[in-house]
């Protein structure tokens, strides 16, 4: 797993581009040499470990497997990333996932590297790239339901901030779910910490499609 971490921070620096780009490059490519065996481009941290942790629910380990999964830091660094690990790059065996607000900046360079030619939804989904209606936590929380997601809440001790949150002037008459999503998304880290417990909180039967097609491709 260490080596799987350096893989990731060198490729990360790889696509960034500037001086480190060259020194970037050469541990990159030699870690790759030593079994990665395919990249998986997601948009944050957070669908990283969420899909790592479907993972180990289902008794595997994406890493000792050579399967890295790597955060973008956002959709729009899809064509760095595809630059360095696609055919111009690293040339591996790729899959992803993203919001379908995002997919058009997928398809686009995922057709520059020439890995498709008129990509339609159905087209990304057999290179193994897919897409989240509105994102990971929308998934999430319709699959896990609003009184599961409460339920995850309380189990982490954040009933309290929760309810504060839906006082605000602003959130009052939105729906439940709406305020959930939010919810998550107002504090540092905690899209990581419910993108771990929710997937811990799935019913088997339940896997949100993106998360289950990507999990099954890889």
């Amino acid at each position: 797993m260490d080596e799987l971490r350096r893989f990731r921070r060198a490729l990360t620096a790889w696509a960034a581009g500037g001086a480190e780009t060259g020194s970037a490059a050469v541990p990159a490519r030699e870690l790759a040499g030593g079994g990665v065996r395919t990249i998986v481009l997601v948009e944050g941290n957070s669908d990283q470990l969420a899909l790592e942790a479907l993972a180990t629910r289902h008794g595997r380990d994406l890493g000792a497997e050579g399967v890295a999964v790597v955060p973008l830091g956002g959709a729009t660094n899809i064509g760095r990333f595809l630059d360095v690990c696609g055919p111009p790059g690293l040339g591996l065996p790729l899959a992803g996932l993203c919001d379908m607000g995002e997919e058009r900046h997928f398809r686009r360079h995922l057709e520059r590297v020439g890995l498709g030619s008129g990509l339609t939804h159905a087209g990304l989904e057999t290179l193994g790239f897919h897409m989240c209606v509105a994102d990971l936590e929308d998934e999430l929380i319709r699959a896990v339901g609003a009184e599961g997601v409460r339920q995850v809440i309380d189990a982490q001790g954040e009933t309290r901030p929760f309810h504060t949150f839906q006082g605000q002037p602003a959130q009052r008459e939105r729906p439940l779910e709406h305020q959930l999503r939010r919810f998550m998304g107002t504090h540092s880290g905690r899209k990581a910490l419910y993108a771990q417990a929710l997937v811990a909180h799935l019913p088997p039967d339940h896997v949100p499609r993106p998360l289950d097609r990507l999990l099954t491709h890889v």
